[in-house]
């Protein structure tokens, strides 16, 4: 499992170095730069705090806490047992206390032990009582496919959170959208659920003068557009714009422009950007790594049917996800349930119909 990561880290350590030619710019880990963003906001504001399992003494099982409870002690930065349903309902009944907690959970396939603290207590309280009780949360932790951890491990939970009304949902991309949107996410009064990657941890992104400041912050609820182009549009989020900015240097050599939007949220969904984008290229395909079943790509899908965009259409929409099973073990398995490149090259040929 270990090498399989490491293989995985490498290539894409590569892949984003090739686009890190602007002045100015620092190359900066996803993991140091959500440490950044947790660092600042403890240091702001004396409601956050962090809790969950391994966070403090250890670190964090993938170090994105490193060296906070050295700096802030015990009462910011907070061990607990594991027990997701426990920590989760501490972190919930805090936040309407007052207070601003950081709940992480080691992956969030074990946020599903901790559901009805999620959906019920939090993603509800707010409307249930007319305004009164804001819950000002941030769940946050590591979501999708690793390298050789099977089905139980593998899950990728986005269009679960983002189907449900009272969360906001966030899932970055590089250093400079882990920074922005979870300080973002921290200073919302709404419960949020954020979405990170485990191999992109350890991946470096150039980061902006801008952004290494204290005050950089993202707005929540709008994509970005990393390329544009007129013959096809790309949307894709997190692990899965890696996907779409490695299919769009392929196509770029056959003479397709695409455009790459990056919906750094998928809760609130910026669908002014996609349908804008759709009305130029006339083109849409969707990049995600979850299952296809009503998934991302399926909601935007219906969104742009259901909008005035679909008469820009000159094709249908097509989707790049995961294939529809449990996660394999396999190496060999695991690779052919997962996207890649090829199949987003593929796909877009299809819908632009060339060979």
């Amino acid at each position: 499992m270990i090498s399989r990561s490491n293989h995985l880290l490498r290539q894409l350590a590569v892949n984003s170095g090739k686009r890190c030619l602007a002045t100015n710019t620092q190359m900066v880990t996803v993991r140091d730069a959500l440490n950044q963003a947790l660092d600042e906001e403890i240091q702001r504001d004396d409601r956050v705090f962090i809790l969950g399992e391994e966070v403090a003494q250890y670190d964090g099982a993938y170090k994105v806490s490193k060296g906070l409870w050295k700096k802030y002690g015990d009462d910011r930065v907070v061990d607990t047992p594991i027990t997701e349903m426990g920590f989760a309902g501490i972190a919930v009944g805090a936040a309407f206390a007052g207070l601003r907690p950081i709940c992480e959970f080691m992956t969030f396939n074990f946020s599903m032990q901790a559901i009805d603290q999620i959906i019920n207590s939090a993603a509800k309280t707010f409307y249930m009582s007319a305004g009164r009780v804001p819950v000002p949360i941030v769940f946050r932790g590591p979501n999708g496919a690793a390298a050789g951890v099977a089905a139980q491990h593998s899950q990728d939970y986005s269009a679960w959170f983002a189907h449900c009304p009272g969360l906001k949902v966030l899932t970055p991309y590089d250093s400079e959208d882990a920074k922005g949107l979870l300080k973002a996410a921290i200073r919302d009064d709404n419960p949020v659920v954020f979405l990170e990657n485990e191999i992109l941890y350890g991946v470096p992104f150039p980061m902006s003068e801008e952004a290494l400041k204290n005050d950089f912050v993202l707005p929540i609820g709008k994509a970005k557009i990393v390329h544009e182009g007129s013959d096809v549009t790309i949307v894709a989020y997190s692990r899965g714009v890696q996907l779409a900015l490695d299919a769009h240097e392929q196509l770029k050599k056959e003479g397709i422009n695409a455009e790459i939007i990056n919906l750094r949220t998928l809760r609130p969904l910026d669908f002014e950007t996609i349908k804008n984008s759709v009305k130029k290229t006339h083109h849409l395909v969707t990049v995600e790594y979850g299952w296809p079943f009503a998934g991302i790509g399926a909601e935007i899908s219906a969104q742009i049917v259901e909008s005035e965009a679909f008469d820009y259409l000159d094709a249908p929409v097509l989707r790049v996800t995961g294939v529809d099973i449990p996660m394999p073990y396999t190496a060999t398995l695991e690779a052919a349930a997962l996207p890649n490149a090829g199949h987003v090259v593929k796909t877009v040929k299809k819908v632009l119909n060339v060979a």
